[in-house]
């Protein structure tokens, strides 16, 4: 507490506001002054970004406003900009991180650099976000009736979360590659002499319309001998490029004091020279020799590697480039569990889906879970069964069997199996919480970004609870006055 700041206790919230910063905000309001929630967040806060440092050096960001900050860019999905913005601009955020100066001694208060919030953020990892999603959820729990809260209606679905790509062909996977050694060599230019590429802005100019004309012939010419040619071309310029970067990294001289400098262009130029072979090696063998490349060669984006190619038989969207994310949501919206899927599928994912609630929710019995088809197998329906949950509902794919139609054909299947499509307007919920496309960077970057996306929608849902609350609360308040002054 300062005198110069407003108390976070006393922060008030816009009742009528449909905004979906204020729910959030009321949340973390609530995870600061409940002592008990707020002891077990900071532990968990403390141990990941404090943990096994030295209590020297200039001070950092405090542990509350980075986590006010992560929640608020997802809670928006917003960039780093906005949030920077929101950080010093934005009274109710400042308020509620406490720095937001009184009236009597004036409004300027501590401000935030762009680049000290990017980094304290991304202290937060996926682990620790797990753990603070379980915490919310709980609290969450406890905030509605004792009855509702002990028995869990459940529903498990996944969608497609995109990375930040563009549509991949071997052609333009060349071209990201090609173009990238060129940067990292100007870059090397600007730091040693490196005599032979005075033309290097020429070499890009003649790759990328090399890369242009054959695109168009490929893709839009009917002449197949024109195609070869153009492929042909193309290939040759690529290689005697490459060839030039493999010189390059080998007899590359020292550079007096920006060594590590020079080394780690030098590390990421190999790497782009390494996906240069890798695509100029695939194109000769599809376009030119008419092989079928294997999908476990493939790779979509040389910058996020990890991309994989999806295909959910959707009508409107054939081909989706990212991951997918499962999640399971219970009766009153609350994301319960969610995981990233690494090249796995939905089928796949109810045996540890099962540990994982239990683990977490083993005191909870847990009354129906819903599937959609995509999750059916024999051997799932018999791993619920044995989870002791009172109503399975799993549409079976294929022909039924009239044990099947039994199994199916009762009142509460057909109720149960009608409402799994609430779980589709959660997901459209996430999508405004920042994962309709992942925008940073790496696998780590879109664990973190996920997770921080999940909490920011669980303090929402969260934070609508608590507002419905406060709305009975100052209606009942107002009816008083009122009978008070009739």
């Amino acid at each position: 507490m300062s005198l110069r700041t407003i108390a976070i206790s006393a922060v008030k919230f816009p009742l009528k506001s449909r905004d979906e910063l204020s729910p959030v905000l009321m949340a973390l309001q609530y995870i600061f002054i409940t002592p008990e929630l707020n002891e077990k967040v900071f532990t968990l806060l403390e141990n990941k970004v404090c943990g096994g440092k030295k209590k020297t050096g200039r001070k950092g960001m405090d542990l509350w406003h980075i986590l006010v900050l992560a929640v608020v860019r997802n809670g928006r999905g917003s960039n780093w900009d906005s949030l920077a913005l929101d950080a010093n601009h934005n009274s109710l955020v400042r308020k509620v991180m406490g720095v937001h100066g009184t009236e009597f001694l004036g409004e300027e208060g501590e401000q935030f650099p762009y680049q000290s919030i990017v980094d304290n953020v991304k202290l937060i990892d996926e682990p620790l976000l797990q753990e603070t999603n379980q915490l919310v959820v709980d609290a969450g729990h406890k905030l509605i009736k004792k009855k509702d809260a002990e028995i869990l209606s459940l529903k498990t679905d996944s969608y497609a979360l995109e990375t930040n790509v563009h549509f991949p062909t071997d052609l333009n996977l060349l071209w990201d590659s090609l173009r990238k050694c060129l940067d990292m060599i100007e870059k090397l230019q600007e730091l040693i002499p490196m005599p032979g590429w005075r033309k290097i802005k020429s070499i890009r100019k003649t790759l990328k319309s090399l890369f242009r004309a054959t695109s168009q012939k490929v893709f839009k010419g009917k002449d197949e001998h024109q195609k070869k040619q153009f492929v042909k071309q193309y290939l040759e310029q690529a290689r005697l490029l490459e060839g030039r970067a493999k010189a390059l990294i080998t007899t590359l001289p020292q550079a007096a004091g920006n060594q590590d400098i020079v080394l780690k262009h030098m590390a990421a130029l190999e790497g782009y020279k390494k996906y240069v072979t890798k695509f100029t090696d695939q194109i000769e063998r599809r376009l030119l020799k008419g092989e079928v490349i294997p999908a476990e060669e493939k790779v979509f984006s040389i910058f996020e590697p990890h991309t994989e190619w999806l295909t959910k038989g959707k009508l409107n969207r054939k081909v989706e480039l990212g991951h997918l994310l499962l999640i399971t949501t219970d009766q009153h919206h609350f994301i319960v569990d969610y995981t990233v899927l690494d090249k796995q599928r939905d089928a796949q994912q109810v045996d540890p889906l099962c540990e994982r609630l239990k683990k977490n929710f083993g005191s909870k019995k847990i009354y129906s879970h819903s599937f959609d088809k995509g999750f059916w197998s024999k051997d799932n329906l018999a791993k619920l069964e044995a989870a002791e949950i009172e109503q399975v509902v799993l549409a079976k794919r294929g022909r039924y069997s009239k044990e099947d139609k039994k199994r199916e054909g009762g009142s509460i299947y057909k109720k149960l199996r009608n409402a799994h499509s609430a779980v589709e307007s959660n997901i459209n919920m996430l999508a405004h919480h920042g994962l309709n496309r992942c925008m940073d960077k790496g696998l780590h970057g879109f664990n973190r970004c996920v997770g921080l996306s999940i909490l920011a929608y669980n303090l929402h849902i969260f934070g609508n609870i608590l507002l419905c609350k406060e709305r009975a609360a100052a209606e009942k308040r107002e009816k008083a006055t009122l009978s008070l002054a009739a």
